[in-house]
Formats: structure tokens, sequence, C-alpha cells
């Protein structure tokens, strides 16, 4: 009789996106259930994709912009500050869920095969949800204070999808690290803190000098934000920061992948 040797593989592994589209259903069941956990047995429900940003607006309106008196590039200071905090909440809400995704989901890993890349991906697809709510009220200031969107409107959707990139990217690698290391979970957190006042939500990336703007945009968080503000306020264009900021964004999201599936045949036996 035939004998079939089933060995471990070794060393780094191709990334498998035709698997992952034949999970595609279980991706949106994974999706929507973080959806729904997120706001089960919570008072004011949706409204807090609403609260968490709309009050940080007010509070840096307050410090920066009434008593600093940061510059904003020629619009309100309280229109500036909610649409950076708008791609900043996605993404750091992304990779707080992403990060811990494996830990958590340690009883479905443990029992049945799935591409185990679906597990982040849904935690990074599921803020979208929050920041098309809070995207309703960004219209609604705009239109209180007079500021309309230019021909530059028609790019937001494609700076959207370079934060969904970038929060991909650093979400495979936290996840895969926390998987082993559960100190990462700890350090995600106070990274995300000193990374939002290195990135430019408060403050306009204008106020880099020109010689260090390409090596600014090695953050792929200040091409999003700079890139989603140009897009919706018609604000000083963000140049060389975007160009720095995609390529960092597609590295981290090759590399996070690489990495996520060297690692993931560990995953059942560590988490």
């Amino acid at each position: 009789m035939p004998v079939t040797i089933i060995k471990p593989s070794k060393g780094w592994m191709p990334i498998n996106l035709h698997e992952l589209w034949e999970f595609k259903d279980l991706l949106y069941f994974f999706t929507w259930r973080d959806i729904k956990l997120r706001y089960k047995q919570t008072v004011l429900g949706f409204a807090w994709a609403i609260i968490q940003p709309f009050f940080a607006m007010l509070i840096f309106t307050l410090f920066f912009g009434s008593l600093a008196k940061l510059p904003s590039d020629g619009v309100p200071y309280p229109i500036f500050a909610y649409a950076a905090l708008l791609p900043w909440t996605m993404f750091s809400e992304s990779i707080a869920r992403s990060t811990s995704t494996m830990v958590m989901n340690s009883n479905i890993i443990k029992k049945v095969y799935f591409p185990r890349m679906a597990l982040p991906i849904s935690s990074v697809l599921s803020p979208i949800v929050d920041f098309a709510i809070a995207f309703v009220i960004l219209i609604l200031m705009m239109a209180y204070f007079g500021v309309m969107p230019t021909i530059n409107v028609i790019w937001m959707p494609a700076f959207l999808l370079l934060a969904i990139v970038t929060s991909l990217g650093v979400g495979l690698w936290t996840s895969a690290l926390n998987a082993r290391y559960r100190d990462i979970q700890y350090v995600v957190p106070f990274v995300i803190q000193i990374w939002m006042f290195a990135s430019p939500v408060v403050y306009a990336s204008s106020m880099i000098p020109v010689q260090y703007q390409f090596l600014y945009g090695l953050n792929p968080m200040a091409g999003v934000i700079e890139g989603f503000r140009w897009s919706l306020l018609s604000t000083n264009a963000p140049g060389m920061i975007i160009i720095a900021s995609v390529v960092v964004s597609l590295a981290l999201l090759v590399s996070g992948a690489f990495y996520f599936r060297r690692m993931e045949k560990t995953f059942a036996d560590e988490v």
C-alpha cells in the first residue's frame, strides 16, 4: 500500500491569494462578527464611532488650535483635525484589533483549518464601518464651515485604500509577533500614541522643512493623512511625502504577508 508522509513546510512560504479568495465567505463572516461584537450590549451602539474622533477633535481644537495656534493650511482647525482623525482612528483601531486576533481566536485555530490570514484581514476591514459613520459628521462640518471639496476629491478612495494597505501591513506583523511574544499587545498601544504625534494629525506637514519632507514621508501615515486632507479640503499638496509613504506601505504589506506565512504553521502550537 502506498504511504503518504505529511511534513511541515520549512522556510518561507508563498502567499496563496487563490486560497484566500476561496474562503471569501469566511472572511465576510469574520468581518461581520467583529462589527457585531464591538457594539454588542452597548447603550450608544454605533454612536461610539462618532464620539471618539469628535471629542478628540474638540480637545485638539482647544489646545492646539486655540491655545498653541498651530497653522491649519488655511482651513478651519476643527475640520483640519477631524479630517486627520478619521483615517488615523481607522488605522489605530485596525492595529489594536489585528494584534490580538490570533490569540483571541485560538480555539478556532486549533480545531479547523482555514487561511489564517483571514483573521487579521477581517480585523482591518471591520473599522471601515466606523469610518463611514464618522465620515458623515465630516460632511456636515464641511457644510457648516462652508468648505467645498474640489476635483481632488476623486483621489479620496485611493488614500483610503492606502490607509487600509498600511493597516494590513502593520497588522500582519503585529498579529504574527503577538502569537509568539505576548508583550507585543502591551507595546502596540504605547507605540500608537507616539506614532500619532509623529504623524500630521494635530499639525500640518508644511511645518516640516522641505529638505526633510521625503524622510518624513517614510512614516506611511503621513502620506495617508496629508493625502486625505488634500483630496477633501484642498490643503497643500503632499508631494514627496506621498511617494515615500506609498513605497513604505507596500513594503510593509509584502514583508508582513511573507512573515505571517512563515509563522503561520506554528500558530496552533503557540496560541
